[in-house]
Parts: C-alpha cells; sequence; structure tokens
C-alpha cells in the first residue's frame, strides 16, 4: 500500500483532509471514521490517521476529487463544533496507530520471554495488525528530470516509481523509470522473439475455420452511413454513457513540439489497431479479456513505447499479434489495418467512440485504469481539438503502407514452405499407402477367381475349354486299340475274291459266323453322344481336346482280332490234329 501525501485544515464546524491520490480509479474509494481515527482507501493508497480530537459521520459528511490533480477533498463534521484540533500540522504523529503512543520498556530479558511464553500460548499485550505508514515525499524538479518519460506525448514520469505492485499487472517493461527508449524496443523485440511459436502459428495457418468465421464479422464503423453534414463523411452517433463520460472530462491544452506531435499520431494509430482486434475478435462483444488483449497487442500500452513511423507500428503490431492471443493469423493482421483505416476515414468523431469504448474498457479492469490516465483519457481530450484534415491524411498514409509477412522478421516463409512440404510428403505417402492396399487386393480377388475356376474346371471331369497350366493328358496307350479302316464287310468280300468259290456249307458257316461276330460287337462296343451334346454336356466347345470319337473304344480288348482268314484256321486245325 502507498501512504498517499495529505494535509489537514479546520473551519468551526468540520475538519478538512485533502489527500492526493494521483492514477486512481475515482470511483472506487471507500471511508472510515470513528471518533479519533479516520481511514481512507483508493487503490492503491491507504491513510490512516489518529486524530486529535472527536469526528463524526452523520450525513454532513462530503467530498469531491479534482481529477487534473488528483487530489481528494473531504470535509468531515466535528463532534463537538466549534472545538479546535491541536497539531494537525504534526503529520508524522499522526500516522502513528491508535493505542502506540506510550512507549514500552528500552530493555527486555528475551530469555525469560522465550521460557515462559510456550507453544499455544498467547502474549499478554495485543499484538498490533496495522499497516505500517511512511510519510510520502515528493520528488525534486532534479529528480524527475532524471527520470525517463513516457505517456501521452511522453509527458509523464515518476508514476510506477509510486504504484510497484501494480507495475507488472499493467506492463511488461520492469524498469520504466530508468530504461531509455531504445532500451525498451530492445526488451520488446526480445520478448517478442521468446513468444513466437511455429507450432501454434502454424496449426492457425492450417486450421483456419475459427480465422474465416472472424474475419466475415463486420464491425460497427463498417454499417456506418454517409452524413449530410460537411464536417465528417460518417454519420457517428454517441450513446447517453459515452456523453456522460465526454462532461466528466477537464478541457485541457497540449503544448506538443513536432517530434512529440508525430508520436502521438504513431502511438493512436497502434492502440487503434490493437482495439478493432479485439472487437472483430469478440464480435463486438468485450469480454473479461479484452483488457488484456488491448493493452498486450499494443507496444505503446505494454512497453510505453514511441515509434517514428507508420512502418514501425505496422510491423510491431503484426508482430505481436503473431505472438500472444489466441488467434494467431496473419490475415487478421491485415483486415485490422483495414479496419483502422475505415476508421480513419470516418473522421475525428469515429475515432473518438473507439478511444471512449477503451476507456471504458479500462476503467472497470483493476491494474489497467491506470493506462486511462497515462494515455486514453488525453486521447480523448486532444482528438476534439485536433484539426479534421488530420485525420483523413492519416488514413491515406495508412492506405498505402504495405506489410508483408517478411518484415516481421519471424521466419514466416520459411516455416510455411518447410509445413508444406511435410504436408505435401504425409498426402504422397498416404495416397501410395492407399494404392498398394487396392493393389493387394485386387490380386487377392484374382488368385480367388482362379481357384475357383480351376475347382469348377476339376468338378467338370475336364470339360470346357483348356486351361494351359493344366494341358489334357493323353490317353494310355495300352487301352487303345487301333481301328480298321476298312470296315469288315470290305475285308471278307477282298478274302472271298482271292479264293475260289466257297460251297454250300461254308457260305452257312461263314454267315452264323459273321452274326456272332456282329453280336459281339454290338456288346463290346460302346455308342458315344454327339459332340454338341458332349460339348453341352461338360461347358466346352465343338473345337476340345477332351471330346471324343462316335466310337469309344473300351479298355477290353478289341473282339476285331479274332477275326482271321480262312486259311489261318485250316493251319492251326492242322497244328491241333498233328
Amino acid at each position: 500500500m502507498i501512504t498517499p501525501a495529505f494535509d489537514l485544515t479546520q473551519d468551526p464546524d468540520s475538519l478538512i483532509i485533502s489527500i492526493r491520490v494521483p492514477y486512481t480509479r475515482t470511483s472506487e474509494f471507500d471511508l472510515y471514521i470513528d471518533g479519533t481515527e479516520f481511514k481512507f482507501y483508493a487503490k492503491p493508497y491507504f491513510l490512516r490517521l489518529n486524530l486529535p480530537g472527536r469526528i463524526v459521520e452523520d450525513g454532513r459528511e462530503k467530498a469531491k476529487f479534482d481529477i487534473d490533480q488528483g487530489l481528494f477533498t473531504i470535509h468531515v463534521p466535528k463532534q463537538t463544533p466549534g472545538e479546535n484540533f491541536e497539531g494537525l500540522k504534526m503529520l508524522t504523529s499522526l500516522l502513528v496507530p491508535k493505542g502506540s503512543r506510550s512507549a514500552g520498556p528500552l530493555v527486555e530479558d528475551m530469555s525469560r520471554g522465550s521460557e515462559e511464553v510456550g507453544d499455544g500460548e498467547e502474549f499478554d499485550e495485543e499484538f498490533d495488525w496495522q499497516v505500517e505508514q511512511e510519510l510520502y515525499r515528493e520528488s525534486s524538479e532534479e529528480e524527475l528530470r532524471a527520470l525517463q518519460k513516457y505517456g501521452f506525448g511522453n509527458q509523464r514520469c515518476g508514476v510506477f516509481a509510486r504504484l510497484q505492485e501494480e507495475l507488472s499487472d499493467v506492463i511488461d517493461l520492469k524498469n520504466p523509470e530508468g530504461t531509455s527508449v531504445a532500451e525498451r524496443r530492445q526488451h520488446r523485440l526480445e520478448a517478442e522473439t521468446a513468444a513466437f511459436s511455429a507450432d501454434h502459428y502454424l496449426a492457425d495457418l492450417f486450421e483456419d475455420d475459427e480465422i474465416k468465421g472472424i474475419l466475415k464479422f463486420k464491425p460497427w464503423w463498417a454499417k456506418l452511413r454517409p452524413s449530410t453534414e460537411n464536417e465528417a463523411k460518417y454519420d457517428v452517433s454517441f450513446s447517453s454513457e459515452e456523453k456522460e463520460q465526454l462532461r466528466k472530462f477537464t478541457n485541457r491544452s497540449y503544448l506538443l513540439d513536432k517530434t512529440s506531435r508525430h508520436q502521438a499520431w504513431c502511438s493512436l494509430l497502434d492502440i487503434l489497431l490493437a482495439y478493432v482486434y479485439d472487437v472483430r475478435l469478440t464480435e463486438g462483444e468485450h469480454s473479461v479479456e479484452s483488457p488484456w488483449t488491448i493493452r498486450k497487442l499494443s507496444g505503446t500500452l505494454c512497453w510505453l513505447e514511441t515509434y517514428g513511423s507508420l512502418q514501425e507500428v505496422l510491423v510491431s503490431f503484426g508482430r505481436r499479434v503473431l505472438c500472444y492471443p489466441l488467434h494467431r493469423h496473419f490475415a487478421l493482421v491485415s483486415a485490422a489495418i483495414q479496419d483502422a483505416t475505415k476508421i480513419l476515414q470516418a473522421g475525428k468523431a469515429c475515432v473518438l467512440k473507439c478511444l471512449l469504448d477503451v476507456h471504458k474498457v479500462f476503467r472497470e479492469n483493476d491494474p489497467a485504469y491506470i493506462l486511462n490516465d497515462l494515455y486514453i483519457t488525453d486521447y480523448c481530450i486532444w482528438i476534439q481539438r485536433v484539426k479534421s484534415k488530420k485525420v483523413p491524411a492519416l488514413a491515406a498514409a495508412l492506405e498505402k503502407a504495405t506489410l508483408n509477412k517478411s518484415d516481421l522478421n519471424l521466419e514466416l516463409k520459411e516455416l510455411e514452405e518447410a509445413a508444406t512440404m511435410v504436408v505435401e510428403e504425409e498426402a504422397q505417402g498416404s495416397s501410395e499407402r492407399t494404392s498398394a492396399s487396392q493393389r493387394d487386393s485386387s490380386s487377392s480377388e484374382e488368385w480367388d477367381s482362379d481357384d475357383c475356376t480351376e475347382a469348377v474346371e476339376e468338378g467338370n471331369g475336364g470339360g470346357g475349354k483348356a486351361s494351359k497350366d493344366s494341358p489334357p493328358q493323353p490317353h494310355s496307350t495300352s487301352s487303345i486299340v487301333p481301328i480298321p479302316h476298312k470296315s469288315s464287310s470290305l475285308l471278307f468280300s477282298e478274302e472271298s475274291r482271292n479264293t475260289d468259290a466257297p460251297s454250300s456249307a461254308q457260305e452257312e458257316e461263314r454267315t452264323q459266323l459273321i452274326q456272332e461276330l456282329g453280336e459281339r460287337v454290338a456288346e463290346e462296343l460302346r455308342i458315344s453322344p454327339e459332340p454338341s451334346s458332349a460339348a453341352a454336356a461338360g461347358g466346352g466347345t465343338s473345337g476340345n481336346h477332351n471330346v471324343g470319337t462316335p466310337l469309344d473304344v473300351n479298355p477290353c480288348r478289341n473282339p476285331l482280332v479274332i477275326v482271321q482268314t480262312e486259311e489261318e484256321v485250316e493251319s492251326k486245325e492242322g497244328d491241333s490234329t498233328s
């Protein structure tokens, strides 16, 4: 806690307490009045006074705040009107907590006390839990001149010297009072490089469904209608809350040199870029993360940075968008630049409305309200007094400016090329694996089809078309007996012509022999079916090698072998007789 600078005066009926609390939230402060004790709290300031007289809280107390000087003036009624409070100028004694005016013993026996006090025992004296306070000392002009400048127009210094507890929650710069402008930029670039995540960037680059939805959103400045007034191009209206906030601002004049004015315009653009990014990201409804997002994306608010050109602003904003927020895509950087251009083209009224929205976001956040006192409040007052042609001129310069990925010095092109090669290799490997699996499945289907065909051919007894792998096997020569080319009747007729005319007895015997031979042939020979029917039964074609001749020879002995000539019969009979 910080003990603020204070002063006490009195009149016959009341005690007047003046407390200087710059850079505090005036909407939230607490007062405690109880007899001779007075307490005041407005984060980060705390004041406790032990008064020489009694005061009361009966509804007559009143307070006012001077925002320019950061001064609270509180009137508290005296319990006894007309009473004179002595020692109001003894500020150090007024800070002493109640009950601490009596001095304790100068020498204390610590060994004796340690023996008497054991675990679980209480001290004889009541422990004083009051917060220690030190009288605030204003810095001299020489000390202030030695400190680094920051804030609107680089006109502030020494602010964070008294706000050490809030420092880390507001800005990323560790020692703003002793860090030069060049050192701030160097520290900022190093922090951005360390915070950049290639995996996060590539994930948003290749999985950009949410990014596309954010880019399709149309913010309120994209819906502005042309105005009939000559002063502005678009009709910008303010809500009752915004008008009330404008009435609370104190009219100030700012004496800025040329360099400070140029830096003020650059910082204004930096703040606008961070604001439009948050509006697009939240679709026009600020969230609890909005104070963090706006100040984090703005180098002006987060690092107390000062810029010398528009290109420096764009590069800083682009780097911070790709390093810190949830969605890190270069298309969001381009969209924010276009949004800021439209706002500037709409005139200073549109810029003022954006600044009032930022002021409200920071006003409702505990640590970020300090940035209102350093930057936003001054910008809200200053933008109303600038010439109207300055804002469109900045818009024209921003519209001509270009920002490429190579300008950010984050090696984005190399990352994207490497990631694209990896994706293509994975896609190619996946397609090769798919085609290989398809070939394996088709070959297995062909093998299954061939196996089925062979099984069918074997089941049909060799019918059908002959397979190249299994040509038809020839019949065994032992089961085949050659059939004479001439019929038996012709054979007998030729034999009869070579012999003499037979007798009648021989003729009967020959006829009987022929009949017996015919019967035996009929019994021994099998008539095969026609080739067409055989082909139909076997599932083959007429040119099949397995189709038999009209007379299939039975494996049994051929009866035609017994046919003998008459001379052979006689010679056999003679041999048997002899």
